[in-house]
């Protein structure tokens, strides 16, 4: 459920003041990943190990396979490879990563924590916030997740994209995805969300984030 860009931006929200020059490109409700605050633990976990390029929705494998071709046909690198680590500086940064940064309270609260199918890496946590980045010769991109307080005191996920695109063909690409993201990945992860949700229970003891 896309949600406008303001509400996400008036959330006293650390990632703000670490971003100031990154895009906030999509921001998104789950409906359905409602719990308590130490629920969020669950969140980040079902996040670390989620699949999409692996998972039943073949629109969305497709789309994970077209990112890959692209990146062999022009050099781009293919996404499982990406790894802010690895060289290439944020555009308009001289770093690689966002890690620098980070306040001295944010530094090494995600050690430990890796992703097992997604190729972003782990930068910071809260006990409401999430945030990992990914690196590659297309964009620099941070994912956030957010556990907003409702008024019935219960948290409800928030997901975030914030991007910097490298360069006319980066902006480009972001621009071609931009209906596919809409109609068909965003759609798909968020049936795939509810599902893990509502069924992590029933799975047993998930990963914990910490």
């Amino acid at each position: 459920m896309r949600i406008p860009s303001s509400e996400h931006l008036t959330l006293d929200l650390r990632v703000h003041e670490l971003l100031p020059d990154f895009r906030l490109e999509d921001v998104w409700r789950l409906p359905e990943v409602v719990g308590t605050a130490e629920e969020f633990d669950d969140a980040i976990a079902m996040t670390l190990t989620a699949e999409p390029g692996r998972g039943g929705n073949v629109p969305s494998r497709f789309l994970w396979w077209a990112r890959d071709a692209l990146g062999r046909w022009f050099g781009l690198g293919e996404v499982h490879d990406a790894d802010p680590s690895g060289g290439l500086a944020i555009p308009g940064d001289t770093a690689s990563s966002i890690v620098p940064r980070l306040p001295a309270d944010l530094r090494g609260t995600v050690d430990g924590m890796r992703h097992e199918h997604l190729p972003f890496t782990p930068v910071y946590r809260t006990a409401t916030e999430y945030a990992a980045e990914i690196s590659n010769r297309t964009v620099h991109g941070v994912l956030h997740l957010a556990w907003v307080e409702r008024p019935d005191g219960l948290f409800q996920g928030q997901m975030a994209v914030y991007v910097k695109p490298r360069g006319r063909f980066g902006h480009a690409y972001m621009a071609f995805i931009k209906p596919f993201r809409y109609l068909v990945v965003y759609p798909a992860m968020e049936r795939q969300v509810a599902r893990d949700w509502a069924s992590r229970v029933s799975r047993g003891p998930r990963p914990r984030a910490s």
